[in-house]
C-alpha cells in the first residue's frame, strides 16, 4: 500500500509518497506566500495551504496506482491560529508561529495569571508564538472577529478538516497551544476560561497515529483516490520530524535545522523543567518529549547568504571556513526574537567581536556557530534535569551541510547520526498514516523498520575543548545585550 506524508511548512508544503517498506517513491513541493502586514507580524491564508496541498497531491500521485493509496497524514507548522465561523469559513488570515505581536497578551498570561498557574494547567508558560495569546490578541484587538469564532484550529488541522470534514487535532500539536493539559492529554478548562472560549470551540483530540476519518467523496473524486483512504491526525512539525528520524521511545534526541531550530528529547515519562525554558509536550508516539526551540536557525544562514552578502552559493562560502574553534566573531541568532531558553521577543540578531582583519568567512562561520551555540543553551537546560545524551539524529535543510554537522557535533559534544532520508516531517507524516492503517503496530515499530542511519559525525576531543572555551564566552553575550534589546526594540 501507499501512504502520503504532508509537511505543511512556513514557506512551502512538501509532500512525500511512501510504500509499506518505507521506500520513498516521489517528493513534491509547492510554495505559497507569507505576509508581514506590520513589523513582527507574520500571516498566511489557510486557503493557500489547502490549494497548494491539493495541487501537490495531484502531482505526487499522477503516475502512481491510486487504488493502492491507503492513508494520508501530516507534519505541520505549529502554534498558528486558524479561526472559522459557524459556516466553517476562515475569518481572517492565520497568525503564524513566528508572529511576535502578542507580547502584551504574553505579559498578561505570564505575570498576571502567573507562570506557576500556566505550568500547572498546561506544563508550559506563554510564548508570543503560542496559540492562546493569539486568541487573546484577537479578543482584545479584533473583537468583531472574536465574536464570530465557532472553531479554533491549527494549520495542518485545517487541511485535515478540508479533506475529511472533521474538526480534529493531535496531542503533540495541541501541546503548543497553551490550551492542553499535557500531562493528562485533555483540554484545560482553566485555560479555556482565561481565553474566553468554550471547549466546544476546540477540535476533537486524537493521538497522532489515530485515524480521524476518511476522505470525503468530493475529495476522493477530485484526487482520483478511494473514498476509503484514511486520514491520520498527524503531528506538529517537530514531533513528526522526530518520528521521521526515529526519535521515539525513551531518551532519544533529534536536532532540526530548519527555518526554526529545535533540540527534541523523547521520553516515556512526563517531566517539566522548573524554569519552563524547555517546552514539555505530548509526543506523536503516545508518550512525551522536551523541546528547546529557537525561532531562527537555517533561516539565519539564508538571511546572511542571500539578503546580506547576496549569493546562493552556500557550499562555496563554507569552503573558506577552515579554522574551527578559533573564530573571534560571535553571532546571536535572534532575528525573530527568541523562544528557548530566553523567551524574549525583543532579542535581536547581533554580531560582536569584529576587527579590521575580520573576513567574510569569519562572519559566515559566526552565523553557523551562533545557531549551534544557541542549541547548546537548550541542551544545558536538559542536562540540568539529569538528562544525559551521547548522540542525536539531525534533519532539516541545514543538515545537508557537512560543516554545520561537524560544528553541531563538537559544540554540543554529541555524536550526530545522519539518517538515510532527511525528509523529517513529511516522512513522519507518512509513517503515522501507515500506523493508522495497520501497516505497523506502533510508531516505534515503524521507526525501527524504516529509519536507517548511514553516517555518524563524531566529536573530536581537541575541537570540543576549543569550542567549550568559545561557548563559555558566547553565553555571556546575551545577558550583556539584554538591557540594550529593551531600548532598541
Amino acid at each position: 500500500m501507499l501512504y502520503i506524508g504532508v509537511d505543511l511548512g512556513t514557506s512551502a508544503v512538501k509532500l512525500l509518497l511512501m510504500d509499506g517498506e518505507g521506500k520513498i517513491h516521489k517528493i513534491v513541493s509547492k510554495e505559497y506566500p507569507i505576509f508581514f502586514p506590520h513589523p513582527g507580524w507574520s500571516e498566511q491564508k489557510p486557503e493557500d495551504w489547502f490549494t497548494q496541498t491539493m495541487e501537490g497531491i495531484k502531482e505526487l500521485i499522477a503516475e502512481a496506482d491510486k487504488s493502492q493509496i491507503a492513508g494520508i497524514s501530516f507534519g505541520g507548522q505549529m502554534h498558528g491560529l486558524v479561526i472559522l465561523d459557524e459556516e466553517d469559513q476562515v475569518i481572517r488570515p492565520a497568525l503564524l508561529w513566528n508572529d511576535g505581536r502578542t507580547y502584551e497578551e504574553c505579559d498578561y498570561l505570564n505575570n498576571e495569571i502567573g507562570k506557576d498557574k500556566l505550568s500547572e494547567y498546561t506544563a508550559n508558560i506563554s510564548f508570543t508564538g503560542f496559540t492562546a495569546p493569539k486568541i487573546l490578541w484577537v479578543k482584545n484587538k479584533e473583537p468583531e472577529n472574536f465574536a464570530r469564532i465557532s472553531k479554533i484550529m491549527l494549520p495542518k488541522d485545517y487541511i485535515a478538516y478540508r479533506l475529511t470534514g472533521v474538526h480534529c487535532t493531535d496531542m503533540s500539536d495541541a501541546s503548543g497551544m497553551l490550551l492542553l493539559d499535557v500531562k493528562n492529554r485533555k483540554w484545560s478548562k482553566e485555560m479555556c476560561e482565561i481565553c474566553g472560549i468554550s471547549e466546544e470551540m476546540l477540535p476533537k483530540l486524537f493521538e497522532s497515529y489515530e485515524s480521524v476519518g476518511t476522505v470525503t467523496e468530493e475529495i476522493a473524486g477530485e484526487l482520483g483516490i478511494p473514498s476509503t483512504v484514511k486520514v491520520a491526525a498527524g503531528a506538529g512539525d517537530n514531533a513528526a520530524a522526530a518520528v521521521g528520524t526515529g526519535t521515539v521511545g525513551e531518551g532519544m534526541c533529534n536536532i532540526s535545522l530548519g527555518t526554526s531550530g529545535t533540540i527534541f528529547i523523547s521520553s516515556k515519562k512526563f517531566g517539566v523543567d522548573k524554569f519552563n525554558a524547555l517546552h514539555a509536550f505530548a509526543h506523536a508516539d503516545g508518550h512525551y518529549h522536551l523541546m528547546g526551540c529557537m525561532l531562527s536557525a537555517a533561516s539565519c544562514n539564508k538571511w546572511w547568504m542571500e539578503d546580506i552578502i547576496g549569493t546562493n552559493a552556500y557550499a562555496d562560502e563554507q569552503k573558506e571556513i577552515t579554522k574551527l574553534g578559533e573564530n573571534h566573531v560571535y553571532f546571536l541568532p535572534y532575528l525573530m526574537g527568541e523562544r528557548s531558553p530566553h523567551n524574549n521577543p525583543n532579542a535581536r540578531g547581533t554580531f560582536i567581536g569584529m576587527t579590521m582583519d575580520t573576513t567574510r568567512a569569519d562572519m559566515t562561520q559566526a552565523v553557523l556557530e551562533g545557531v549551534a551555540f544557541a542549541l547548546r543553551d537548550s541542551l544545558e537546560v536538559a542536562k540540568s534535569l539529569g538528562i544525559q545524551l551521547e548522540r542525536t539524529k539531525i534533519c532539516g535543510g541545514g543538515a545537508k551541510s557537512p560543516l554545520w554537522k561537524k560544528m553541531i557535533a563538537n559544540i554540543l559534544n554529541l555524536k550526530v547520526d545522519v539518517i538515510e532520508s532527511e525528509e523529517g516531517p513529511a516522512l513522519g507524516g507518512a509513517m503515522l498514516a501507515a500506523v493508522a492503517c495497520g501497516e505497523f503496530e506502533s510508531v516505534e515499530a515503524a521507526a525501527e523498520r524504516i529509519v536507517k542511519i548511514v553516517d555518524t559525525v563524531c566529536p573530536e576531543e581537541e575541537l570540543v575543548a576549543k569550542y567549550e572555551a568559545r561557548y563559555q564566552q558566547f553565553k555571556e553575550i546575551y545577558p550583556a545585550c539584554k538591557p540594550l534589546f529593551e531600548i532598541i526594540k
